[in-house]
């Protein structure tokens, strides 16, 4: 049973984009979090998924997915698969997902998760998350879930022209802030557009370091 109470609550707290709250209100958020906390996923707070990490609250989620738009058919780049939440509403408003975790921990069951839910059109990879996807780029839009203390440039990069990057930005300690940046469509001669959304606090974008391949 999908969450409608939670869908209706976030309408009331200002989304209004009905295709985010479709998509939320098509899926449980308590498939998402330990069991222990399942009576818990409709509250609109961040929970505990182990390793360190959370699932962001539920406001939080429908208002990235507003502010990033994805259409239908768009291939959008996650960086933090987390629980897999957003990927699957992502994946439900019809956008080509390919989604990056660096914790094989979580990348193993949030996969066996939306596959079980049905929902093929979701690519997975363990990794560093602040290198992107750089195969599959160019992507229309790249959301990340956690906070790199500083934009990572390769994601700016894997960016088509006219795409749009959101992404939490700011120190574990201290002011984050929710950027929205779009790169711009005629060349490297323009700057890139950059709106500050609004505040917020994310677990950090962490990176692997780099594996020496023999010669």
């Amino acid at each position: 049973m999908g969450d409608l109470e939670l869908a209706e609550a976030l309408r009331r707290e200002g989304i209004s984009d009905q295709r985010v709250l479709d998509a939320i209100r098509g899926l449980s958020r308590a498939d998402f979090v330990p069991d222990s906390l399942r009576a818990s996923a409709t509250q609109d707070s961040p929970l505990p998924i182990g390793h360190g990490q959370t699932i962001s609250q539920p406001y939080i989620v429908a208002y990235m997915t507003q502010a990033l738009a994805p259409q239908p058919g768009e291939r959008v780049l996650e960086i933090g698969t987390g629980s897999g939440y957003q990927a699957a509403v992502l994946a439900r408003m019809g956008a080509e997902v390919y989604t990056v975790e660096v914790l094989p921990e979580l990348a193993g069951p949030a996969r066996e998760r939306l596959e079980r839910l049905g929902l093929r059109n979701i690519h997975f990879r363990v990794g560093d998350g602040t290198a992107g996807w750089p195969e599959a780029a160019p992507f229309d839009a790249i959301l990340g879930t956690a906070a790199p203390e500083q934009l990572p440039p390769a994601l700016y990069q894997q960016l088509r022209p006219g795409g749009r990057l959101l992404v939490p930005v700011g120190p574990q300690k201290g002011n984050q802030e929710l950027i929205r940046v779009t790169r711009p469509l005629h060349g490297a001669g323009e700057a890139p557009q950059v709106e500050k959304l609004l505040a917020v606090r994310f677990v950090p974008m962490t990176s692997t370091p780099p594996v020496s391949l023999p010669h």
